[in-house]
């Protein structure tokens, strides 16, 4: 574990984004909530905060944190742009903020994936073709580096 007792201690947020692609079948019955699991949006957003908390548990040498908000969003793309044989699509987006010595990055990451994950389980008795992609770090600030966006 890296040792960031020497740094300052500043805010800290870091913003992530991915998608779940799938078919346009799917994503009628997600606007539906006609899956057998139940709300599919709600579920994934309630995973992404509870991974977010527990992210030092699921990655190896990451510091646990107190994090002072986390707030996912997953919402079904009105006009997905998607590869030729998916017709919707899930859009998630976590950020994740903390008054620390480390950044946040990691949780945000995390919060994305699982409710990915989360989306993926919900619906994967009516679409096996379902796809994971996207998953990224979009911006983060706090720390020497300040604010980064990325793309």
């Amino acid at each position: 574990m890296v040792d960031v007792g020497d740094k300052e201690v500043s805010e800290r947020v870091a913003v992530a984004q991915g998608r779940v692609l799938m078919q346009g079948e799917t994503a009628a019955l997600i606007a539906d909530n006609a899956l057998k699991k139940g709300d599919v949006l709600v579920t994934a957003e309630l995973a992404g905060v509870m991974a977010a908390k527990r992210t030092h548990e699921l990655i190896p040498l990451c510091h646990p944190l107190s994090l002072t908000h986390i707030a996912v969003q997953c919402e079904l793309e009105s006009d997905p742009d998607t590869p030729p044989g998916f017709g919707g699509a899930v859009s998630i987006r976590a950020r994740v903020r903390t008054r620390g010595q480390t950044g946040v990055e990691m949780e945000a990451l995390t919060a994305v994936s699982v409710a990915a994950l989360t989306v993926y389980d919900m619906a994967k008795a009516v679409d096996r073709s379902m796809r994971i992609v996207d998953v990224r770090l979009r911006e983060k600030s706090g720390g020497r580096s300040g604010a980064i966006l990325l793309d």
